[in-house]
């Protein structure tokens, strides 16, 4: 068993594709395919069940993830602090999602671009449980959360703060002029909403057919962006973080209605719970809550 072998091990388990593992690798499929079998020679196991059109751990396999990337980890912070204090470099990969990455990461992005130049990141699309799974089966380094919940089964975040939420419709709509509005006048009409899997979208749902027994009628317009647009044509209202509609707000195409959500979510930046932080993890933890500080008023403790 050596680093090279677990180092393939674990993008092979990532991906759960041998060929997914060569392409990123740089490696032949039948090297890798080789790699796996010395390892499983040596380990005396089997670590993937071959499945018609894919494959999976076994739980030997699941076992040997973790312990993989606690000596990756070390191996790289003893080439680091044997070949002496070199800039950050490498690759992160960032689960985030559609509102953070264009209201609250540029800052964090352009420190970085400026200042790390050899730390690449790739920022990859996620939403609330599909987040927290790719975390604990290492797909993602990092990831983004905007949840109500701040614990999370095998993962450990640090929350930034509670993300304001508003219902916003267009101008003209009947509820921008009511004096207050009340969850039984938002049942009345047609409610905007990113896909679902989105806490807020979620807990919205939920506030709005609780103790009715019917679903609320929701029009699934895929981004807020979309839902943005067919809120300022009169579609219907919609709930999104504040920092989505400030500038539209501002511009008159849209109205924040006087309606108080009953439920907070919160920013937070989280990975695999137990595992060792690398430098440039702990660079980049560190730098996007100080970027990102400035944006919440109420910041939680950890």
């Amino acid at each position: 068993m050596d680093i090279r072998q677990l180092t393939t091990f674990h993008r092979v388990a990532t991906r759960l594709s041998f060929t997914r593992a060569a392409s990123e690798l740089k490696y032949a499929q039948s090297s890798v395919t080789a790699q796996i079998k010395g390892l499983e020679s040596s380990l005396g196991v089997e670590l993937f069940e071959r499945l018609r059109g894919g494959i999976r751990l076994t739980p030997a396999g699941e076992r040997l993830l973790p312990y993989a990337e606690r000596i990756m980890t070390l191996a790289d912070e003893a080439r680091g602090a044997t070949a002496g204090f070199s800039d950050p470099a490498g690759l992160l990969t960032i689960g985030t999602m559609e509102s953070l990455t264009s209201y609250r990461m540029p800052p964090v992005l352009e420190l970085f671009h400026h200042r790390f130049p050899r730390l690449h990141l790739v920022l990859r699309p996620s939403l609330g449980v599909e987040t927290c799974h790719a975390l604990r089966q290492g797909v993602f380094d990092l990831a983004f959360l905007m949840e109500a919940e701040t614990e999370h089964t095998g993962v450990q975040s640090v929350v930034l703060g509670a993300e304001p939420l508003v219902a916003v419709a267009a101008p003209g709509h009947p509820l921008a002029h009511a004096g207050h509005v009340t969850t039984d006048d938002l049942r009345t009409v047609p409610v905007l909403a990113p896909e679902a899997g989105c806490a807020y979208r979620d807990l919205f749902e939920a506030e709005l057919a609780d103790g009715t027994g019917e679903a609320a009628p929701f029009l699934e317009f895929g981004n807020i962006e979309s839902v943005k647009r067919g809120v300022a044509a009169g579609l219907g209202v919609g709930l999104l973080p504040l920092m989505t509609v400030t500038e539209a707000v501002d511009a008159g195409t849209l109205a924040v209605l006087d309606w108080e959500p009953p439920f907070e979510v919160f920013t937070q930046i989280a990975w695999r719970r137990g595992k060792r932080l690398t430098r440039e993890m702990r660079l980049f933890v560190d730098q996007a809550v100080g970027c990102m500080a400035e944006f919440y008023r109420t910041p939680v403790a950890a």
